[in-house]
């Protein structure tokens, strides 16, 4: 049996995490994060991290392993993921966050490290016009990299632009030069949900997490600027406003699933647009483990 890693990829909710640990318990596998925000120490409940339980039945690696005020990166992953690929067991790479895969198997330009002045006026620009703003800004400087980017997606956008001001250079510019990536040959699926599927379960997970403990965990944040790239949390702007008291529970907690349906639905753009020659999975069929570990890999 091949011992090429796997990629998992798929929308939130979609099943990604019960896969992943089925296929490390078939390979002798560790299971590896690939989420921008379940890398957070902070947050457990309202990322839907990995329980104790699942951990406990197969190696799980970079989850709650990042300070909450700590900066962290495609290129900050990429360097914690290197010593895994090289260890004993099966990496079982599995997330939603899609630049990280592309980062993997593409590679990633190393860009010169955004100053604080920069970031802060970003971050600015960003709090008066949200990603309009940002969207605005970099059509009429860095209309190329703006082409390649999700308009609803302020942090990238941010990026985006931060990485213009730094380097006078167009983030697409930058990755034109891209190195060669740290992984060639892997297995490659990706999740494929009916979106009234994905939908209905993105409503009972949001009120899971409701239950375990989200609002609390939220309010265990509060202190935290709002603006760190950790705060993006699905939810956690929502579970906010109630603790502020702008909002009730009820008119959160639908606002909370509005939002996550809606970012579910631009990952499932950007896996068909980018991760077309994938295999994609329906999550709601039945399929052994044991059936995708011996994929062949591309």
């Amino acid at each position: 049996m091949t011992r090429a890693p796997i990629l998992l990829a798929g929308p939130t909710a979609s099943g990604k995490s019960a896969l992943a640990l089925a296929l490390a318990r078939h390979s002798d596998g560790i299971v590896v994060n690939a989420d921008a925000l379940q890398v957070y120490d902070g947050w457990r409940v309202l990322t839907a991290r990995p329980s104790v339980e699942h951990i406990a039945l197969a190696p799980h690696a970079l989850y709650g392993t990042v300070p909450m005020n700590a900066p962290w990166s495609a290129g900050h992953w990429l360097r914690a993921l290197a010593p895994v690929l090289a260890g004993p067991h099966r990496p079982i790479i599995v997330g939603g966050t899609g630049l990280y895969f592309l980062a993997l198997t593409e590679g990633l330009a190393e860009i010169p490290p955004v100053p604080p002045g920069i970031r802060a006026r970003a971050d600015a620009l960003r709090r008066a016009g949200g990603a309009g703003a940002l969207a605005d800004a970099l059509a009429q400087r860095d209309p190329q990299t703006l082409a390649g980017l999700d308009r609803q997606n302020p942090m990238r956008l941010q990026r985006a632009w931060e990485v213009l001001e730094t380097t006078g250079r167009g983030l697409a510019a930058w990755q034109a030069d891209t190195p060669p990536p740290l992984l060639r040959k892997a297995v490659r699926l990706v999740l494929r949900p009916d979106p009234a599927w994905l939908n209905a379960r993105i409503a009972t997970r949001f009120d899971a997490m409701l239950e375990a403990g989200a609002l609390e965990e939220v309010r265990a944040n509060l202190d935290l600027d709002a603006t760190l790239p950790s705060m993006q949390a699905l939810g956690a702007r929502e579970l906010a406003s109630v603790l502020s008291g702008a909002s009730d529970l009820p008119t959160a907690r639908v606002a909370a699933i509005t939002a996550t349906r809606q970012y579910a639905k631009r990952q499932r753009s950007w896996f068909r647009g980018r991760m077309a020659s994938w295999v994609g999975l329906d999550p709601a069929e039945d399929f052994s483990a044991a059936d995708l570990l011996n994929l062949p890999t591309g």
